[in-house]
């Protein structure tokens, strides 16, 4: 089996935080067992790890933040100068771990379709390097609308144009408002590049603005159902249904405060599971009627670890244990593929004709 995990923070915690992903979950575990911050020594992720999973195409974003509204534990750089600069050398990581063999950058459908398949004929042990499509939570990067052009260059494909709180280009989770003039035209860039626009982080007027005004691929990198999780974070039936209808595909995450209503960080005790995750997918199936448009988009150890992860996660490879809970719940073996991996593939390959 493939997973293919639509969102993940990979070089933010390589640069950020400090860590070695070529290393063991077990060995950054220890490296940080005297470090004092959110989220230290209780990581869930690392190259291993995901190649131990099948997790072997992921997004891996480029993240940074102003100063103005950062929160914990995310860290913030005052100028859009630094945090162009800070973006850089996050693309540059992904560009090194290129060099030694454990990522594989993808670019176009052909590179897509070719990397898939090389997993799927792989055996355990013997698995080829990591692929991965780049993206971009937050626009704070991009130092202006056509600067995309030049991201577009250096292999960018998904953009969030907002976190949480507010950037130059709009308003994203915490705010009522939209985007900003210069983030419609930032929308405009992207559509005539051909970049993916994530919703996720969007205010829900930011997400109803881009539906009406965003002719390009749309997707939802790391999203929950409203439905069982109320909060503007999550995802609203007639929201997944206008998605699904532009013929996007809903990433369910990983995260606790996302899967159990009232759950607050630093009080609340995780009793989600993996089952847990399984409800949001059975309801993005129930409200778009077809096992089309959802997959997985774990966000696992963006800004957490295990202290705010489903109970039966230890690390990322335990993403793989959805297959047989889909199974259980009487999913077919074509549903259960569509939602590990193939709906993303699918997405993707189409996007990437836009190139």
């Amino acid at each position: 089996m493939l997973i293919f995990d639509s969102h993940l923070d990979l070089a933010w915690n390589a640069i950020e935080w400090n860590r070695d992903l070529t290393d063991s979950v077990a060995g950054i575990r220890e490296s940080e067992r005297e470090v004092d911050g959110i989220a230290r020594g209780v990581n869930t992720v690392s190259y291993h790890e995901m190649k131990r999973g099948s997790i072997g195409i992921c997004v891996a974003t480029v993240l940074t933040r102003k100063i103005v509204d950062s929160l914990p534990p995310f860290i913030p750089f005052e100028t859009p100068e630094e945090n162009y600069r800070k973006g850089l050398e996050q693309a540059e990581h992904y560009q090194e771990m290129e060099r030694l063999g454990v990522l594989k950058n993808i670019r176009d459908g052909e590179g897509l379709l070719r990397h898939c398949g090389l997993w799927l004929d792989s055996t355990p042990g013997d698995f080829p390097p990591i692929g991965y499509i780049l993206g971009m939570e937050g626009a704070e990067a991009i130092l202006e609308p056509a600067s995309i052009w030049e991201w577009k260059e250096r292999g960018l494909r998904v953009l969030g144009p907002v976190h949480y709180g507010e950037n130059r280009y709009g308003f994203g989770t915490g705010h009522q408002e939209g985007f900003k003039p210069l983030g419609k035209e930032l929308l405009k860039e992207m559509q005539d590049a051909g970049i993916v626009l994530d919703i996720t982080h969007l205010s829900m007027a930011g997400i109803e603005e881009a539906l009406q005004l965003f002719d390009g691929p749309i997707m939802a990198s790391h999203h929950n159902c409203r439905a069982l999780v109320p909060g503007e974070r999550q995802l609203s039936d007639e929201q997944i249904r206008k998605l699904a209808g532009k013929g996007s595909v809903i990433g369910v995450a990983l995260d606790t405060w996302m899967l159990e209503p009232g759950w607050e960080r630093g009080v609340s005790i995780p009793a989600a599971t993996l089952e847990t995750v399984a409800d949001h997918i059975d309801h993005i199936c129930h409200i778009t009627g077809s096992s089309f448009h959802a997959g997985i988009g774990s966000d696992l150890d963006g800004g957490f670890g295990t202290e705010q992860c489903p109970t039966d996660i230890d690390t990322i490879a335990d993403i793989s244990r959805l297959e047989d809970i889909l199974a259980y719940r009487e999913y077919t073996d074509e549903e259960i593929e569509r939602i590990l991996y193939g709906n993303w593939v699918e997405f993707f390959h189409k996007a990437f004709k836009r190139i």
